[in-house]
């Protein structure tokens, strides 16, 4: 007869063990006194945090006690006049932002309007404030830009009439000072309003451009700051006409901004979504002064290509075509594209829309082009990711000295994606990556640096006698004799 197992239960806490994680449950468990004095011991140590709880003990005597807070401290903003250097902006970007989340938890859920009035008060006071604050962290922007986007989301979920009426109230301070704050809210607010408020607007924003007076000196700040504003306006009511389905009144509104430089593809992008794709085909071709392109700073961050408008125009011309029946000009358009310019989606297009049993020959012809193409590091890019890694190992191994090792951003993932049936073409190629760090001495690389190298150690196992030169014994102790002295280098590489 078999015995019973013996069943261990699993041992219990030690006594007096908790969460220290605060969350609902572990503090409710402190009970009401001890919260209350860590509560009171905080308001001593933390500005910040006495004004929220003396909001929050505001808010159960009505929405007039939390509104005059916060108009004691909107007022001492608007009469302020000290500079607010560096060492203080932490303190005060915090203060700003405790203002507005008084509003947003306190003063919203009793009284959205008055919520609103003061996240207006607060936003007309955003340049005076930023005039006197060093906001090289974009801290204090970021507090107004929160408010903003606060605006726009309480006034968006008013009644379809209170919003119009609202937006309708931002029009006259908007015009006065398009640059402000106000612009972002009411272009924001654009979607969330009714058709008849459309309207309305859009004529008071007529009648404020038709108010501003035109001309002057070409060369004093002040006429072209007032041609800067009366742009605002005009791109506020391209919103509007976009809003409407109205691409008439958006082309006008184009050629009132940037006269023969008005932006074709914004056109005929919108007379082609309206179904009129014979006036797109006559925008997208109209010659025009390329004018001044003023690359800005996320143009800057992303890496503006300097071919994108080109390439983009291109693009919809070739859409309209598709449009209109005419394939064939379409594919036209297609293959020249990508002749120029080794453009891959525009190959897979053209490919696509071949009759069957011709994409083979295309692509055949296709690659040849670009393995002659007379931009070496962009042939080696496009044959890497179409891929064709046969015909990118082919180009390297032929034109071995060709390869510049400045250009990492192409040869590296090149290297890496023929490393593992291309050891001879990724070896040339982690060669001339190394060879550039330790030759200009840019001691940043150096870890990239180490791990060519070890990349050209496991390479070496499957090369051949004879593949590259020097072999990699060779090349090795070149390195060492070369640039023996980078110790900051050697130090990094395992032998």
């Amino acid at each position: 007869m078999a015995r019973a197992r013996r069943v261990i239960p699993p041992a219990a806490p030690a006594k007096g063990a908790r969460r220290t994680t605060p969350s609902p449950e572990t503090l409710a468990a402190l009970g009401p006194d001890r919260l209350i004095a860590l509560i009171l011991g905080e308001t001593g140590r933390n500005p910040a945090f006495k004004k929220l709880v003396s909001a929050a003990l505001a808010s159960l005597q009505g929405p007039e006690a939390v509104a005059a807070i916060v108009d004691r401290r909107l007022t001492a903003l608007e009469g302020a006049q000290g500079y607010i250097d560096w060492q203080k902006r932490r303190t005060f970007a915090a203060d700003l932002n405790t203002t507005v989340t008084v509003i947003l938890n306190e003063l919203r859920p009793l009284d959205p309007g008055a919520a609103l009035d003061r996240l207006r008060r607060f936003l007309d006071g955003a340049d005076a404030v930023l005039n006197r604050v060093d906001d090289s962290t974009g801290a204090v922007q970021g507090v107004f830009d929160r408010a903003a986007a606060a605006f726009v989301e309480i006034a968006g979920s008013l009644p379809p009439e209170d919003a119009a009426g609202l937006a309708a109230r931002l029009v006259e301070p908007f015009a006065a000072d398009p640059f402000g704050p106000l612009g972002t809210v009411l272009g924001d607010l654009i979607p969330a309003l009714p058709a008849p408020a459309l309207a309305e607007i859009d004529d008071r924003l007529a009648a404020a451009e038709a108010a501003m007076p035109k001309g002057g000196d070409p060369r004093r700040e002040a006429t072209h700051h007032r041609q800067a504003a009366r742009i605002q306006i005009l791109r506020l009511r391209q919103a509007i006409a976009d809003r409407r389905g109205d691409p008439d009144a958006f082309v006008a509104l184009e050629q009132a901004v940037l006269p023969g430089r008005e932006n074709r593809v914004a056109i005929a992008r919108r007379l082609l979504d309206s179904g009129r794709a014979a006036e797109a085909l006559d925008w997208i071709r109209r010659m025009q002064d390329p004018g001044m392109r003023i690359a800005t700073r996320a143009d800057l961050i992303a890496g503006f290509d300097l071919r994108g408008p080109e390439r983009e125009r291109q693009a919809l011309e070739i859409e309209i075509l598709d449009a209109l029946g005419r394939g064939d000009e379409a594919q036209a358009l297609r293959w020249g594209r990508f002749e120029r310019e080794l453009d891959a989606p525009m190959l897979r297009t053209f490919l696509a829309k071949l009759p069957d049993f011709e994409d083979e020959e295309a692509l055949r012809r296709a690659l040849d082009h670009a393995e002659a193409f007379p931009q070496p590091h962009r042939a080696l890019s496009f044959l890497a990711s179409w891929p064709d890694l046969r015909r990118a190992a082919a180009l390297v191994v032929a034109r071995p000295e060709t390869w510049q090792g400045d250009q990492y951003a192409v040869l590296a993932p090149v290297a890496e994606a023929l490393a593992q049936d291309h050891p001879r073409a990724a070896t040339i190629l982690y060669r001339r990556l190394l060879d550039s760090i330790l030759e200009t001495g840019r001691s940043a690389a150096y870890p990239h640096g180490a791990r060519y190298l070890a990349d050209l150690d496991a390479l070496a196992e499957g090369l051949a006698a004879g593949d590259v030169t020097p072999d990699p014994q060779a090349y090795r102790a070149a390195l060492r004799q070369a640039h023996g002295r980078k110790h900051a280098f050697w130090n990094l590489v395992r032998d």
